[in-house]
């Protein structure tokens, strides 16, 4: 098990990755709002290969959760993020305070347009303004080379990345591939609301996306039929509430009519009061040269 350094002060956290960086060493960035996971620690490990030196920050930000959403029953288990963060190999957790992330007087918000609007935004106002605000403080407190963020939440990788080229933050954005329950459920630090039938029933999630994807494959590029396949097959869960279900293009995020030749499937949907989100990339078969 690696021994973990727990930093809460930013004006030390900068000292020390000013140090690391003095040194010659590339710093990896994970941030996290806690409650961790095979996910989250699956972020940590590609931090891990890509750098030489990786922060993990948990904090959980109010800012990105909107009136009454789940910010006060969020799951908060720092001593075990810390026992598992150390035996991953992460070489420092950074845990800043609520005024240390946002002092008082603090007035910025950051905003990103075009990617924000639709998907889990329209449904969300002001969340991604949060994780945008948020993302582009904790950059500059740990002053990273590079950052890791999951596929998962396509939509939110997309607005980081945007963000951080437009700002021109110097810091690169390395996605990483979704991680998933033996049955196929994404997994988030949410899954441990669901009940025990809400549970077993979210795996219509997994199975909507991979019918979807199998279409593609196949041929099928339309959106509308698509949809429907995808929307039948989560409806066979009594539980399930969808919230979204769109194909859009994996770059805009806007609504397509049609795969050409790729589009991404995102989904949110509701088992009780817990939201789930995913997504997959579907491909169609690119043609024979000269047909």
């Amino acid at each position: 098990m690696n021994s973990v350094v727990r930093i809460s002060d930013p004006d030390e956290m900068r000292m020390l990755s000013a140090r690391w960086r003095d040194e010659g060493l590339e710093v990896g960035f994970v941030p996290t709002m806690g409650a961790l996971h095979e996910g989250h620690l699956s972020l940590v490990k590609r931090a891990i290969m890509l750098g030489d030196r990786v922060v993990v920050s948990i904090f959980v930000n109010p800012k990105q959760f909107g009136p009454g959403e789940d910010l006060d029953r969020y799951p908060r288990t720092l001593e075990e993020d810390l026992r598992l963060l150390g035996k991953a190999g992460a070489h420092c957790v950074f845990t800043p305070s609520e005024d240390d992330v946002y002092p008082e007087g603090h007035a910025t918000t950051v905003h990103v347009s075009g990617l924000t609007e639709g998907l889990c935004g329209r449904y969300r106002p002001g969340h991604f303004d949060g994780v945008s605000t948020v993302v582009a403080i904790l950059f500059g407190m740990v002053t990273p080379h590079f950052a890791v963020f999951g596929r998962k939440d396509a939509q939110q990788l997309a607005v980081i990345r945007r963000m951080t080229g437009d700002l021109r933050l110097g810091v690169r954005i390395e996605g990483s591939e979704t991680v998933r329950e033996p049955d196929g459920l994404a997994m988030s630090s949410r899954n441990r609301y669901l009940k025990e039938e809400e549970r077993a029933q979210a795996t219509a999630i997994h199975r909507a996306l991979v019918e979807a994807a199998g279409m593609a494959a196949r041929g099928e590029t339309d959106a509308g039929r698509i949809l429907e396949a995808a929307r039948q097959t989560i409806e066979e869960a009594p539980l399930a509430r969808i919230q979204y279900l769109e194909l859009v293009d994996p770059l805009s995020l806007k609504p397509v009519g049609r795969i050409s030749p790729n589009g991404l499937l995102a989904v949110a949907v509701y088992f009780g009061r817990t939201r789930l989100i995913d997504n997959m990339e579907l491909e169609a078969p690119v043609p024979p040269r000269g047909q």
